[in-house]
């Protein structure tokens, strides 16, 4: 007796191949589905024509540059936005923010409000993140049976399999099971994410070619943060996110972190840590709130002369540097995305990041060690959220090929 793929399965891969390669390009004809995904054009005719009948795909208008061409013009396929939606929550410090997110991956609806997440109560810092959702739920304009999944993001270590937050620098509160909380609330599938993750993940969407296989996003905000990506796969703990690179030690006993303890990464390269140092106010200084503006205005001061702020950057240089040098004894180098405000000062931590990468056993590369930069981590935090969910969609909900009409897709998939 042979084994095969049953006729249900092989349909069911065959139609996420399609949706993924249809996502990924944006608009591909046909005739690219089947060069990418290596299908027959007549099983992609016939999967996309399924998938416009049931609104999850749509045909999209030949450009003039392409109808000017010799030949029958290549009708390119594009996702529906209006076939699902899914909801992106950003909690960070004194932060939060809310999106909706429709099938093409374009915010439809967006809120943001300041908070003061170091001092609330536990019950008003979950009903703040209950009130923002049903707040953008109630907006006559949005379908709330079109929102398929919630995808909630914070900085510190999560538990994705209790779907919880653990602990965050960012409030004294703990073990939170917020995608619990949310769906009980309004009945929507909801995941829990640690924030890096999600800025890795938006990472390899936007640009696959140098964010492939093995890579490295770290946040340089409030906090020190990572999003490690091995062979191609999002390196999470045993049960936790994983990747908590901000509070490796640095100096045992060293500056006192956000976290309580002492000598982390963190305690030398956040924005609270560079902002000590440059105002000389000693490593016991308790940790403080600094603005995106003030860290903008430290930086010009430390580009303008040789002083306590351009020692400040050359010291969060030098324990990001041996931080990833250690990291690269371990992994091997690889490419590397700084992210958040203190990105934007990259020119003033780099020599001294490299110099101290070049002192450890994952230094012997250095050279070859490549880094880019992105000055706002919360599009990159959002996104990866979104992409988190939509690929959820594309291939637990309409990959298996149900009758389920879009429009109520949110409230019949648990």
């Amino acid at each position: 007796m042979s084994v095969g793929i049953r006729h249900d399965d092989l349909r069911r891969r065959n139609r996420a191949m399609v949706i993924s390669s249809v996502r990924r390009a944006g608009q591909p004809s046909r005739t690219e589905i089947a060069a990418t995904t290596g299908l027959s054009h007549s099983t992609i005719s016939a999967i996309s024509s399924d998938l416009i009948a049931e609104g999850i795909l749509t045909e999209s208008k030949p450009s003039e540059t392409v109808s000017l061409k010799r030949g029958r013009p290549q009708v390119g396929l594009s996702l529906h936005p209006e076939a699902a939606a899914v909801m992106t929550v950003v909690l960070s410090l004194n932060f939060l923010s809310v999106a909706v997110i429709d099938y093409a991956g374009q915010v439809i609806a967006e809120e943001q409000r300041r908070l003061d997440t170091l001092t609330m109560s536990r019950e008003a810092l979950i009903g703040e993140c209950v009130a923002i959702v049903r707040r953008r739920l109630e907006d006559p304009d949005l379908d709330i049976h079109s929102v398929a999944r919630i995808a909630l993001a914070i900085q510190g270590i999560t538990d994705s399999h209790a779907r919880a937050l653990l602990w965050s620098p960012i409030t004294p509160q703990t073990n939170i099971p917020f995608a619990d909380i949310l769906e009980e609330e309004f009945g929507i599938p909801a995941t829990m994410e640690n924030d890096c993750n999600m800025m890795a993940v938006a990472l390899r969407w936007r640009n696959p070619e140098r964010y492939r296989d093995d890579f490295i996003a770290i946040l340089l905000s409030h906090g020190i943060g990572m999003g490690l990506v091995l062979k191609g796969e999002l390196f999470t703990g045993t049960h936790s996110s994983g990747g908590e690179f901000g509070h490796m030690i640095h100096r045992p006993n060293g500056a006192l972190c956000r976290c309580g303890r002492r000598g982390c990464v963190e305690a030398y390269a956040g924005n609270y840590a560079i902002w000590r140092n440059a105002r000389q106010m000693g490593e016991d200084a308790e940790p403080v709130d600094v603005s995106d503006a003030e860290m903008r205005a430290l930086a010009a001061s430390a580009r303008e002369s040789d002083g306590p702020e351009r020692e400040a950057y050359r010291k969060a240089g030098e324990a990001l540097g041996f931080g990833l040098g250690s990291l690269f004894a371990l992994i091997d180098p690889a490419p590397v995305a700084m992210v958040g405000v203190s990105a934007a000062a990259f020119d003033l931590i780099e020599p001294a990041l490299r110099e101290a990468i070049a002192q450890t056993a994952g230094g012997q590369h250095s050279k070859s060690i490549s880094f880019d930069t992105e000055p706002n981590e919360l599009p990159l935090i959002r996104e990866g959220c979104a992409m988190r969910a939509l690929t959820f969609v594309d291939q637990e909900i309409f990959a298996p090929g149900s009758q389920t009409k879009p429009e109520s897709v949110g409230k019949d998939v648990a």
